[in-house]
């Protein structure tokens, strides 16, 4: 399996710097990154390693619950996943992630609520994305459209 990689280049204090984040295998973009916009409730305009975490997580998810529903013999016409990583203090100094909300929402011909509400379940603890962020707290909301 490949290894994929991004790049930050970071100039400056903690408080008053800033940097720029690569996504150097895919070439996708550079995005800016700061701590005062990671820290606030608006973004403006700029990413944070949360967001990035949950676009990996979400994907991820997505890909996995796909795989799963695919095993139980129905094919998903769409699935809307949403991560909410939440940063907050840590108790022994600095931040910490706090928490993860994943919410998916599943659109599955032939396939029922109970159904559905395992392989999301099996999807949220088999995602490789969900065994890396193992230690953060992690709970999932499901549901068939």
């Amino acid at each position: 399996m490949p290894t994929r990689t991004a790049r930050t280049a970071w100039n400056g204090t903690l408080e008053q710097g800033s940097g720029q984040v690569e996504m150097t295998s895919s070439k996708v973009g550079t995005y800016e990154v700061s701590f005062p916009k990671r820290a606030a409730d608006e973004a403006g305009g700029t990413t944070s390693p949360e967001e990035l975490i949950a676009a990996a997580h979400s994907a991820c998810y997505a890909m996995q619950l796909s795989a799963l529903i695919g095993q139980e013999g129905a094919t998903p016409e769409a699935l809307d996943v949403k991560a909410d990583v939440s940063l907050g203090p840590d108790q022994g100094g600095g931040f910490r992630i706090t928490g993860i909300a994943l919410t998916v929402r599943g659109e599955v011909p032939g396939m029922d609520a109970a159904a559905f509400e395992r392989a999301a379940q099996a999807a949220k603890e088999g995602c490789p994305v969900s065994k890396a962020l193992t230690g953060t707290t992690i709970t999932l909301d499901a549901a068939l459209d």
